[in-house]
């Protein structure tokens, strides 16, 4: 026996002696290659020894090379392995001379098996065909959870026999192995926490129900603005990261306005928006040691004008009109939140309308301007209320005379600044809406033209449906807190938000095309785009539609006749 071992030791040590040799002397055969080869055949004569010859063994190197590199020919391993004398042919070099040779070679590079957990592959040598065996990733997972949890028991062990009192090796090595009590033990608390998650999940589902059917309740006055979900967690915990790079921008001497707009179009956070949108509409300076100076100037203007032009009892018809007017539609801007139904809210609402209107004669008060002081009055009420207070209950009788005309005065000043570059909306006949809306009609018919024609074939006129859009800026179609993420964005805009908000009534427009696609009358056309149902809409819906809008307007702003479909 022992001659026979020995003999064969001896063998397989010339074979190995050979191979050397004639990878010696096939000086262009690539290296990486002949290695892999030379350790698989050494490999088989091993096993050859232990008398399993033709059996797959788990220390056996994988027959696959190494992946992107060129390789020799099957046919040339084969012989190869067979002769340990020289390759196929007598050629010495294991290059491929054709692209295709060499892309076939290579073509193990993108194997998606090279990614698995583990493989074993039996050699593709001396005739032998194994199949390979895997391992699966699950397979895998599952025996390290094994593995961790076991450690987990003996350490547990290991603390109490510790914690009991000094022990014997032996007695300590005997209770490292968990007995079938304590293993019973462990897998019943497994299945009980299983169980509970399981209830947990249940209840978290019937909660998130529960509270859709209060939310599709409460969206009882369809295209109105809406407080419900204001203070999403999901919106803190997205902007959280911001907060640092604001405050760094906003305490620099001198504020960069440019990377200001830059860091805010893609949203302010809640803690950041009253200062950033201050500065956004120009009403406060970049200089930081002047805008307390400012601002407390500009809030005594406000009580000036206060002064001079709010007075109901004036003489002028035309200003009673524009009053009259006012204080008809104030009452019915928000009828469902509480907190507008308050008379000391509306009475502010109406000194801002009122005082804005006569400053601004050429345009004067306009149904739907009152829609556009809402988001300015949240935001800068929620700069003086603790985090978490509810708004739409809250009292604002509670606060102070000054807080109040703070708000009121920088609610005031906002508007105006924010109302510049969209005045031609608000002249007689309102043709700066007019106009936009003829052009959202040619952008949908360049860009959908399917859509287009849908609307046109039932009767659907733009201008009946996207006049609210260009006259509110969407305050009616969404909820308000998703107003104010828009207008984050708005208030970012380079060259003023007015081109870039008809690009955002366009892709609001093109998310709606399929179920607009499904109605097929006029009447559940109509419904449908003056009641969407955006009520459950939060901040992500409105970064995807401003970024699809950012998309239109980079395609088409520039390129007047780009696409334009030939007739």
């Amino acid at each position: 026996m022992d001659n026979n071992v020995h003999g064969a030791t001896q063998n397989g040590s010339n074979k190995s002696n050979n191979i050397t040799a004639s990878a010696v002397s096939a000086a262009e055969v690539n290296n990486a290659t002949t290695t892999a080869t030379t350790t698989e055949l050494i490999t088989n004569k091993n096993n050859n020894i232990g008398g399993r010859s033709g059996s797959s063994s788990f220390w056996k190197n994988s027959g696959r090379l190494v992946p992107g590199r060129p390789s020799p020919k099957r046919g040339d391993i084969k012989n190869f392995s067979g002769g340990g004398v020289g390759l196929v042919g007598g050629k010495s070099d294991g290059m491929v001379s054709t692209f295709r040779d060499y892309q076939q070679s290579v073509s193990d590079a993108w194997d998606m098996g090279d990614d698995e957990f583990c493989i074993i592959s039996g050699a593709e040598a001396s005739g032998s065909s194994g199949k390979e065996s895997r391992i699966s990733k699950k397979a895998a997972q599952t025996a390290a959870i094994n593995v961790i949890e076991t450690h987990r028991n003996s350490a547990n062990i290991t603390t109490a026999r510790l914690a009991a009192g000094p022990t014997t090796v032996s007695a300590t090595a005997a209770n490292l192995v968990p007995t079938t009590e304590e293993q019973k033990c462990h897998n019943s608390q497994n299945s009980i926490q299983r169980t509970e998650e399981a209830e947990q999940t249940n209840d978290y589902k019937n909660d998130t129900e529960a509270r859709v059917k209060v939310v599709r309740n409460f969206h009882a006055y369809p295209g109105r603005p809406q407080l419900q979900k204001f203070s999403s967690n999901t919106q803190e915990t997205e902007y959280e990261t911001k907060i640092e790079k604001f405050q760094l921008l906003l305490e620099s001497p001198l504020l960069d306005l440019v990377a200001l707009k830059k860091l805010s179009w893609s949203g302010v956070p809640r803690k950041m928006r009253a200062v950033s949108w201050r500065l956004l509409s120009k009403y406060l300076p970049p200089a930081a040691e002047r805008r307390d100076a400012v601002l407390e100037s500009k809030r005594q203007g406000y009580q000036d004008l206060r002064h001079n032009y709010f007075r109901v009892d004036s003489q002028d018809e035309s200003q009673q009109d524009t009053y009259r007017q006012i204080h008809i539609d104030v009452p019915r801007m928000n009828p469902q939140i509480s907190l507008f139904q308050q008379k000391l809210v509306q009475e502010m609402f109406e000194r801002i309308l009122f005082i804005w209107a006569i400053r601004h004669p050429a345009s004067g008060y306009v149904q739907g301007i009152n829609d556009l002081v809402t988001p300015f009055f949240i935001v800068f009420m929620q700069e003086v209320l603790e985090p978490g207070t509810d708004l739409e209950k809250f009292d604002i009788s509670t606060l102070s005379m000054d807080k109040r005309d703070a708000i009121e005065a920088d609610s005031f000043w906002c508007l105006s600044k924010f109302l510049d570059c969209i005045q031609d909306n608000y002249i007689f006949a309102q043709l700066g809406i007019q106009e936009k809306v003829n052009q959202l009609k040619d952008l949908i018919q360049r860009i959908d033209g399917n859509l287009h024609r849908h609307l046109q074939a039932h009767g659907v006129d733009y201008l009946q449906f996207s006049f609210r859009w260009m006259n509110n800026l969407l305050t009616r179609e969404l909820p308000l807190h998703c107003t104010i993420r828009l207008w984050d964005t708005y208030l970012a805009e380079s060259d003023g938000f007015a081109l870039f908000h008809l690009y955002v009534c366009a892709a609001f427009l093109l998310h709606w095309k399929d179920r607009l696609m499904q109605q097929n009358d006029f009447q559940g056309l109509m419904l449908l785009l003056q009641n969407l149902p955006t009520e459950n809409w939060s901040d992500r819906q409105i970064n995807v539609l401003v970024a699809e809008a950012f998309r239109l307007k980079f395609t088409y702003a520039d390129a007047p006749k780009h696409l334009e479909a030939k007739s």
